[in-house]
């Protein structure tokens, strides 16, 4: 018996049609690219199906990432942080979220106010988890069953709140390949606008052990968060990264 491929859902956040120094900022052709080779992988032969994921809700998303999609017939999964949604600048309101939704597209919770879950009581989780929940399905008139956790942090108080609140599934930012695409925790590869389309192939090859090698980045970033803490961790990627005056999130606040 052949068994079925795993998954390997990918991370993006902003799209922009020319090149940018900020790290969550990907050029829009670049995309294209990586689109034109997910669909190959998904017509071949390989151990691995590339699954693609937003977090934030950015305006870009719609304007960008929705036309790629639909042309070439693909579906993505929206993760949304419900307060921003028709206020923030800069990201989508109700009505882009409603075209998503009648185009296919997938939509989930990504918080309230994009606040570090791990940094919250109850009372400020149930803004944050049952709150966004609600005012999505309000809003647009679907379920809401999944939520990506910002800034990828979480320990056990927060999955069980999570599932309490009524998600069945939730997104982290772990890069590993899943197995099970219905397990209650999924982890994701988060798409950096320097990774080359190379560099991505090699993830989608088992030989290379390039996506082990990125778990265990991912863990030791995990230990150096815990140490330095969420503030100074946060100036830290701020530099590293290029975060831009105008983009309000860094990694701390972002997936």
């Amino acid at each position: 018996m052949t068994q079925s491929p795993g998954r390997l859902f990918l991370l993006y956040h902003e799209l922009r049609p020319t090149r940018s120094d900020y790290s969550y900022a990907l050029q829009t052709v670049e995309f294209e690219k990586q689109l034109d080779f997910f669909l190959k992988l998904r017509g071949g032969t390989s151990t691995l199906w590339p699954e693609i994921t937003f977090d934030d809700g950015h305006i870009s998303n719609f304007e960008y990432a929705l036309p790629s999609l639909r042309s070439r017939n693909i579906n993505a999964h929206f993760f949304i942080t419900a307060g921003w949604t028709g206020k923030k600048p800069g990201y989508m309101g109700w009505q882009e979220l409603q075209a998503l939704t009648e185009a296919g597209q997938v939509i989930g919770a990504h918080g309230w106010s994009h606040t570090l879950l791990t940094h919250c009581n109850a009372t400020e989780l149930h803004h944050e988890l049952t709150d966004a929940r609600h005012t999505l399905e309000d809003h647009l008139g679907i379920s809401i069953t999944t939520m990506s956790l910002p800034g990828g942090r979480f320990n056990r108080r927060i999955l069980d709140s999570c599932y309490e609140a009524g998600y069945t599934q939730v997104f982290t930012s772990i890069p590993k390949a899943e197995q099970d695409d219905t397990a209650r925790t999924i982890g994701r590869l988060n798409i950096r606008g320097n990774m080359t389309l190379d560099w991505m192939a090699k993830l989608f090859q088992p030989k290379e052990k390039l996506l082990s090698s990125l778990e265990r980045q991912y863990h030791r970033k995990a230990a150096a968060k815990a140490l330095l803490g969420d503030s100074l961790y946060e100036r830290l990627w701020s530099i590293l990264n290029k975060k831009e005056p105008e983009n309000e999130a860094g990694e701390a606040r972002q997936t």
